[in-house]
């Protein structure tokens, strides 16, 4: 965690940083399955890593988004993630969500798309969100890429330039030696 003021959180998830995910209880990654089935068979978490990029995360307290910076391995700002989800409260490691299946992808210069609205119709089906969650998720993306749209906060540049302390040990999972 970089802050927490209580409102906004901003975490830094550098590439490689041992993560717990899910996966099918039958060990299949979740998309491997077909979409009929994906939120259908029941899950386990599994010790996984980080993969891709290195990811600047900003999480409104009440917010049913948050908004990821995506890095290059080698430090280059590539674009922004909007990952939808479901406000649960505060535990004690910050905000808890629910993921929203649903998001957006936003590109420099280019604009916004959603991404995965199939799963997000295909998880309603399934009843692993409500229609009207999905309809609060849907709004949500609606007002986060009309920010996008404008080139307004947070996607007008900030933090596009982001490093971390060189001196930033890498994240530990809790309970476990770094």
């Amino acid at each position: 965690m970089i802050s927490d003021d209580g409102q906004v959180l901003f975490g830094w998830l550098p590439l490689g940083t041992p993560i717990i995910a899910s996966r099918l209880q039958d060990g299949r990654a979740l998309r491997d399955a077909p979409l009929a089935e994906r939120f259908r068979v029941p899950r386990i978490p599994v010790p996984d890593t980080w993969h891709g990029t290195s990811t600047l995360r900003m999480i409104p307290e009440d917010a049913w988004s948050s908004v990821w910076w995506f890095f290059e391995p080698d430090g280059r700002f590539r674009d922004w993630y909007v990952n939808l989800e479901v406000p649960l409260g505060r535990c004690t490691g910050g905000p808890d969500r629910m993921d929203g299946i649903l998001d957006l992808v936003v590109t420099p210069n280019t604009g916004w798309r959603w991404k995965d609205e199939d799963e997000a119709v295909a998880a309603v089906e399934a009843g692993r969100l409500t229609p009207e969650q999905l309809d609060r998720l849907r709004e949500e993306g609606e007002r986060i890429g009309a920010l996008a749209g404008r080139g307004a906060f947070p996607f007008d540049g900030s933090y596009t330039d982001f490093r971390p302390e060189p001196a930033w040990p890498q994240p530990a999972l809790p309970g476990r030696s770094r």
